[in-house]
């Protein structure tokens, strides 16, 4: 697979992320640990019914346990810290703050072998994160001293996923089917958590059950599995400012289902991100 390929592919996880919020929204009152659990169950089940069929299961056999451990805290790790710092602080401020992970896989790439961080990248990361904030401060109240904990997990947050995805590089001859391993992994994990944390709810709709499966089937099911292959073969570079859509495809969802209304802010926020992505795009093929 050619590095222009890896890269449209990788791109897919960021469209199906956009949808997060939209079947977040659908799957109410569902509470968020039994979600992870529920829809990582389905992602990894997604996965091992594909390994199966490609006689993959001898290759996982032969993983050192370290890969897996190294997965399972990626994921888990980022969805128990970002649930965590939401419940701490006030969501819009919590979510710029664990938005930082686009940014962060951008400078951290320029570590990797290969990779030459260049002017354009980080220009481009910056304009297209004010393109995100704009989004998601749009109607904040402003950041609050109390929250400060919060504040606190949602940088973890945001350095738990751009970590991971930048040292998914390195674990290149790792094969794709090894997500089903960290998905399933994961939703033990969640679901250890919300027996611990939560109490049980059930989703009381036709739209809530078909909201929690829609979740496990893309963004927290088949997004990981063509994120894993986009950060291995791919642009990473590219695919961490590109990663700034996904608040602009996540309001754009909102507006189309009615939950959200069209505003101003979005359109400049459309500007800065697709901008700011041209930017990267351009610094990649050396011409920034």
């Amino acid at each position: 697979m050619s590095k222009g390929k890896a890269t449209a592919v990788g791109f897919i996880a960021v469209l199906l992320w956009s949808l997060l919020a939209l079947f977040t929204v659908g799957s109410a009152p569902v509470p968020p640990f039994q979600l992870n659990a529920i829809c990582f169950a389905i992602g990894g089940a997604i996965g091992l019914i594909w390994t199966a069929r490609n006689g993959g299961f001898s290759t996982l056999r032969r993983i050192n346990w370290r890969v897996y451990a190294f997965g399972t805290f990626g994921l888990f790790g980022y969805h128990f810290l970002y649930f965590s710092a939401l419940r701490l602080a006030p969501a819009a401020e919590a979510g710029l703050i664990a938005y930082l992970w686009p940014l962060l896989i951008v400078l951290f790439s320029g570590l990797l072998p290969g990779e030459t961080l260049r002017r354009g990248h980080i220009l481009g990361a910056a304009v297209a994160f004010g393109g995100a904030a704009l989004i998601i401060v749009k109607g904040g109240g402003g950041f609050q001293s109390n929250a400060t904990p919060g504040y606190a997990l949602a940088f973890l947050c945001a350095l738990t996923w751009a970590g991971y995805s930048v040292l998914s590089r390195r674990l290149g001859t790792i094969p794709t089917d090894s997500v089903a391993v960290f998905c399933i992994a994961t939703a033990a994990l969640s679901a250890v958590a919300h027996i611990a944390f939560e109490d049980t709810v059930w989703p009381t709709t036709q739209i809530g059950w078909l909201s929690c499966i829609a979740l496990g089937l893309g963004p927290v099911g088949l997004a990981f599995y063509v994120w894993d292959i986009g950060v291995k073969r791919g642009d990473i570079q590219v695919l961490g400012v590109a990663s700034y859509a996904a608040p602009l495809l996540s309001t754009l969802a909102l507006v189309v289902a009615g939950i959200s209304k069209p505003t101003l802010p979005l359109l400049f926020a459309a500007i800065l991100i697709a901008g700011g992505a041209a930017l990267a795009a351009r610094a990649s093929a050396g011409k920034v």
